[in-house]
């Protein structure tokens, strides 16, 4: 190579980079994202990486349950651009087709039980034993309410499915009617229990479990809401939920954990939700990040809206329901 040609093709490439970063420089403004709590420790990371090229834009990120996070839109009319939820339905039922177009399956989880070294019984507690252990007396566990977050609902059917599973008659009634007092309406607030000592074990999200260093069982795929060839399984279990109106309730079934991700029709800052949705489902970027802090991609799947996904984000789903 001549040194004309190596000076050519250097300031070919400079051009592109300073043409790139003026391109990112143009996306600014506040992006506004509602979350689950299962997503703070990844959505913390990937904010961090996108703005390392997109420094002008000021990501402002709130966790809460994902029934509550959509509530924030539909009851409250609060302003957002993205919404993530732990069950891409919350999506589906709540926000489309008045508040969203579409919704992406993006990363799935699993529920397990979580943990510390100085909970009661910690030595003892295994994937066989656990809802005997829970049911001490000396023993205190914690979970989601069901109305504010898909873990509390995953939980109930999970110990229907766990019923079943173990052939043990009423035992989902029998561990749903204990420790009440510890229901809580999103995870940091369980986990802050679970520090104090206050509470000894929580119905979790495993990749919470992996994100905050702590100790989980992990259940059977019968029961933890994983395996997408145990569909017809989880569907048989039921239970209802708070629904849109006062008043009303919503039955929600049982099915394998998928997050889904929109963006609102009435977002404020369309550009930078853009971009952040394409950084976020990048495999080489958000996706890293998330498989990182244990949950794992399942781009693309088939969503129902297809058709009405902006250009830039298509590749990351398929036609379908």
């Amino acid at each position: 190579m001549t040194k004309k040609y190596f000076l050519l093709i250097t300031a070919a490439l400079m051009s592109i980079s300073i043409f790139s970063q003026k391109k990112n420089d143009a996306i600014s403004g506040d992006l506004i994202i509602f979350h689950a709590g299962s997503l703070s420790v990844p959505f913390k990371e990937i904010a961090a990486e996108f703005n390392k090229l997109y420094p002008n834009v000021k990501i402002l990120m709130e966790s809460a349950g994902s029934v509550a996070s959509a509530r924030k839109i539909t009851d409250l009319n609060r302003p957002c651009d993205i919404l993530a939820s732990s069950d891409y339905g919350v999506i589906d039922n709540m926000l489309i087709p008045k508040y969203a177009d579409w919704n992406i399956k993006f990363v799935s989880n699993e529920l397990s039980i979580v943990y510390q070294e100085k909970s009661r019984l910690a030595g003892q507690i295994n994937s066989k034993n656990w809802y005997e252990l829970l049911m001490k007396n000396e023993v205190a566990f914690g979970r989601a309410d069901p109305n504010a977050d898909p873990c509390g609902y995953r939980t109930v059917m999970s110990l229907q499915l766990a019923e079943k599973f173990y052939k043990k008659p009423g035992l989902a009634k029998m561990i749903s009617g204990k420790d009440q007092n510890y229901i809580r309406p999103k995870e940091v607030d369980l986990l802050a229990l679970l520090e104090s000592g206050s509470i000894d074990y929580i119905f979790l999200y495993r990749s919470v479990a992996i994100q905050h260093n702590l100790k989980y069982i992990t259940l059977p795929d019968e029961i933890n809401l994983k395996n997408m060839g145990f569909a017809a399984l989880y569907a048989k279990a039921v239970t209802e939920i708070n629904g849109k109106e006062p008043g009303k309730k919503e039955t929600v079934k049982g099915e394998p954990m998928v997050y889904g991700v929109t963006m609102l029709r009435d977002a404020p800052n369309k550009p930078a939700a853009i971009a952040f949705l394409q950084f976020l489902l990048s495999k080489e970027k958000g996706m890293k990040i998330m498989e990182k802090n244990g949950q794992s991609s399942v781009l693309p799947m088939p969503t129902k809206n297809y058709d009405k996904l902006p250009k830039e984000l298509k590749a990351f789903a398929k036609e379908g329901k």
